[in-house]
């Protein structure tokens, strides 16, 4: 008969019940779930189970081979991806936090490019820079505008009152 599976599911059905309420990541909820469907008898075999999930047969038994040889923990581990290494290394990423949370801070976006040119060595357009800052970073290159000594909190108060 198509899609019967010879495996012995170590974890109990409270266990993975357990599981599958703390689960925040889809495609993990979708994995523990074709376990504990399999465990609690709902399905048969990975042919009915499939429906059930909205996945393709071949798909569940890739998964299940993957707790065959490693586990639940084997079934759950993430492919690394893949992709273009990030123009701002973690390293300047750090070191550039670090001089933004300084009193001195930069003139702009542009005042970044020049000093990750210069002090780090790092070419990285006006665009990269900024979304570095704005979003990622959730910064400013503005340093604040002086205030006067001269300038006395009572007056600034009455001010803002009036």
């Amino acid at each position: 008969m198509a899609g019967v599976y010879k495996l012995e599911i170590q974890e109990s059905e409270d266990d993975l019940k357990q599981l599958l309420r703390q689960q925040k990541i889809a495609s993990d909820k979708e994995r523990i779930q074709l376990l504990y469907l399999l465990k609690s008898g709902q399905a048969k075999t990975v042919q009915d189970a499939a429906p059930i999930l909205g996945r393709n047969r071949v798909t569940l038994q890739k998964w299940l081979n993957r707790y065959r040889t490693g586990g639940l923990v084997g079934m759950l581990e993430k492919k690394a991806r893949s992709g273009r290494p990030r123009v701002i290394p973690s390293w300047a990423e750090a070191a550039l936090q670090k001089r933004l949370q300084a009193s001195q801070g930069f003139d702009g976006y542009q005042g970044i490019c020049d000093w990750l040119e210069t002090e780090l060595g790092i070419e990285a357009v006006y665009k990269t820079v900024h979304q570095l800052v704005h979003y990622r970073l959730h910064s400013s290159p503005k340093v604040p505008r002086p205030v006067s000594v001269e300038q006395s909190t009572e007056a600034m108060e009455a001010y803002k009152k009036t």
